[in-house]
């Protein structure tokens, strides 16, 4: 994984995180946004009440791995004026294709 840094800084700031069991990871940034992936029916969803930043950060890790060649890794915060503005992509689609092509 690219930015391993970067995504568990958002990590550790988070209310949690989840994934569609294929390819899309998102860092949860505040409670709306796990009210809102939960109401979307993402499962798993783990909150910051549940485990650790490291142990979240793991979890992030094994479901990268465990992903289809699509995926990626955004932080999303709630913007109530402009929702797209609130993604930040942390690991792109794409980012590790060379690695796996040469591997």
């Amino acid at each position: 994984m690219k930015n391993p840094d970067l995504v568990y800084e958002r990590i550790s700031k988070a209310e949690g995180i989840a994934w569609d069991t294929c390819h899309k990871i998102y860092i949860l940034m505040d409670s709306e946004q796990v009210d809102l992936m939960r109401s979307y029916g993402y499962d798993p969803l783990i909150t910051a009440d549940q485990m650790s930043s490291d142990e979240m950060f793991s979890l992030v890790q094994e479901w990268y791995e465990d992903s289809c060649s699509l995926r990626f890794i955004d932080a999303v915060s709630t913007n109530h004026i402009n929702p797209n503005a609130g993604f930040e992509t942390l690991v792109s689609q794409f980012d590790d294709y060379e690695e796996e092509v040469t591997a």
